[in-house]
């Protein structure tokens, strides 16, 4: 059971962010990447349908304090990754 990760542009710019404010992250945010891909309702993810403006999207945790935002399609067993980041940054809060 293996997902596609789908890195947009802005994914992409927001993830050069993250990486730069948070070099510590680098490796749990790696094994997040590497776990959501092979098995994205892994209960380490703490996978979860988001409410309100993000409810499209689903929130997986990199840990308690950090999230990657994301929308899966299941059909195409693809997930695009959307946002990275502070549980308020990530929820617009």
């Amino acid at each position: 059971m293996s997902y596609a990760l789908i890195f947009t542009e802005s994914y992409k710019k927001r993830a050069r962010r993250f990486a730069q404010k948070h070099p510590e992250l680098k490796e749990p945010y790696r094994k997040t990447l590497e776990l959501l891909a092979y098995n994205p309702y892994h209960p380490s993810l703490r996978i979860h349908p988001l409410t309100g403006k993000l409810s499209s999207l689903h929130s997986v945790s990199i840990n308690l304090s950090y999230r990657i935002t994301l929308e899966i399609i299941i059909s195409g067993k693809e997930i695009i990754l959307v946002n990275v980041g502070s549980h308020d940054e990530v929820y617009g809060k």
